[in-house]
């Protein structure tokens, strides 16, 4: 496949991609340009700069994933992405230790008036006592988000003997007090800090989350600190607060705009400024460049993506536990879509047994996949499935029993029809149509039947299907008592053509027919 790398990146993950597709690095693109070649493209690689908005993205139809090489996701459209089926990726991990040791920096160049010490030696002078700093140990950090970089900081902290505590609403008190923070609401993180550090994202909520009304609450000899997104932090009321004394000394790596021209900030006291330096160092741009060519390759091999943003996050052991059943479960969509004597608005997904126990989420994803690619001309993926068929009218509950029968675990769609199946020993099995319980593994070509079990019946499609050439290579026989209803399940090498099956419905033992043609390319 073809990628395209828009912003420059660590040679090691250039690397990694090209070790498995052709890589084009063009870091020179004009905004013309760079939409006049994405139609060529099947993957996109970005850092922050490169805006990929929808108009980006409706210029990529061959798009299948954007991979975004650090942690904010702020310049890619997830909307638009996820409405096109294309996954969008990030390396969420790989400047944790650079963002943590930089506002760590920034306290310590504060709490020191570091820069301000610097500029008056190179001026010539040697005014000591003008520069009297204050000793961090002892005092209260307060960490408004908890997520790693956030956790990575209140670890250093405590070796600092730093009193650590800290707000995240989704963060639990347990795991908290694993990293020493106790947690606190937003209002006793701002009295209580004397130094207030955010990472947080840029989102609805956390836009304009410190402003002159939390400036206020702050100690007078406090300092703020922001190297997560610069919208969290209105920085005219910063500024003011700077100038009145409010605040002690603010340590900023990003901002509203950047570079922040005409920001007043520029030009308020006891400040600490850096041009957005986080995740700046020789380590953290190789780790975040492989992690995230490691899930963009993991999208275009069909694996999930552990990071992919806009799709159910799932933990490493979860995703190893789903990984054989995602095929399984679009298997099953594609089965029941051709099965089912009508579309249904509501089907019911059902997870039993062992796999009961993780998020099957994905597994929802799948198995819609699964079942509206055979009735649509829209590329159709796990990322945008789910928006596709509430577009169409269709709800899928998600049920979970912890007990499978005979199975370890077992997958059940279900509407006006039903479908399930397992995986045993690293393969698809097919073990229930309708009412009746089965064990067939999938096949490109199959061909079901109902009919009435007589002598012969078996015999005489199986000769039809040899007149026309199609060669059988599995056969499954599905019945509840002798001469009595029953359903055949056949695995053919090719397709059975329209004659075959014409003649196979004329005979008067068969009651129906079902040509099933799925794709196991996963």
């Amino acid at each position: 496949m073809k990628l395209l790398v828009a912003e420059p990146l660590a040679e090691e993950g250039v690397a990694l991609l090209r070790a498995h597709h052709q890589v084009d690095v063009r870091t020179d693109l004009s905004r013309e340009a760079f939409l006049a070649v994405l139609p060529e493209y099947d993957g996109l690689m970005v850092r922050s700069q490169v805006k990929v908005d929808a108009e980006a993205i409706a210029a990529g139809p061959r798009l299948a994933v954007i991979g975004r090489a650090g942690v904010g996701v702020d310049n890619v459209d997830l909307e638009a992405a996820t409405r096109a089926g294309i996954v969008v990726v990030n390396a969420p991990t790989g400047n944790t230790i650079a963002a943590a040791e930089h506002t760590l920096a920034l306290m310590f160049a504060l709490a020191r008036r570091v820069a301000a010490a610097d500029a008056s030696v190179r001026r010539g002078e040697w005014k000591r006592s003008a520069f009297t700093g204050v000793e961090l140990r002892g005092r209260t950090l307060g960490i408004v988000g908890l997520g790693r970089i956030g956790m990575a900081l209140a670890d250093r902290a405590r070796g600092l003997q730093m009193e650590v505590i800290g707000h995240d609403p989704y963060v639990s008190a347990e795991a908290a007090a694993h990293h020493g923070v106790a947690l606190r609401s937003f209002e006793e993180v701002l009295e209580a800090a004397d130094v207030l550090t955010l990472h947080v994202p840029n989102t609805r909520t956390t836009r304009g989350l410190i402003g002159a009304a939390q400036l206020a609450r702050m100690k007078p000899t406090a300092f703020l600190l922001n190297v997560s997104r610069g919208s969290v932090v209105d920085d005219v009321a910063l500024a003011e607060a700077l100038r009145a004394g409010r605040i002690a000394g603010a340590g900023l790596d990003v901002y509203p705009t950047e570079p922040p021209a005409g920001s007043p900030v520029l030009d308020a006291p006891n400040t600490v400024l850096t041009p957005h330096l986080g995740a700046s160092t020789t380590e953290a741009q190789v780790r975040v460049a492989v992690e995230a060519a490691e899930q963009v390759l993991d999208v275009l091999d069909g694996r999930p993506a552990l990071y992919a943003v806009n799709a159910p996050l799932v933990a490493p052991e979860t995703a190893q536990a789903l990984a054989p059943f995602l095929p399984l479960a679009e298997t099953l969509g594609q089965l029941y879509a051709q099965l089912a004597p009508a579309p249904a608005d509501e089907l019911t997904l059902e997870i039993s047994g062992e796999l009961a126990g993780h998020e099957t989420g994905p597994l929802a994803a799948a198995a819609l996949r699964g079942l509206l690619e055979v009735g649509t001309s829209e590329r159709v993926n796990r990322i945008n499935a789910p928006t596709i068929a509430r577009a169409r009218g269709i709800t899928l509950i998600e049920r979970k029993l912890p007990d499978a029968g005979p199975f370890a675990s077992l997958v059940t769609l279900s509407g006006a029809t039903a479908v399930g199946g397992t995986v045993a020993g690293g393969e698809q099995r097919i073990v229930r149509l309708g009412d009746d319980w089965v064990d067939m593994a999938p096949a490109t070509n199959m061909l079901v039947t109902r009919h009435r079990d007589r002598p012969g019946t078996m015999g005489r499609i199986g000769l039809i299907l040899g007149e026309h050439d199609v060669n059988i290579s599995a056969m499954h026989l599905a019945r509840r008592a002798p001469r009595e209803e029953a359903k055949m399940i056949l695995a053919m090498d090719d397709p059975a053509p329209d004659a075959a099956a014409a003649a196979i419905r004329a005979d008067p033992e068969v009651l129906d027919l079902w040509l099933i043609r799925l794709d196991l390319g996963d």
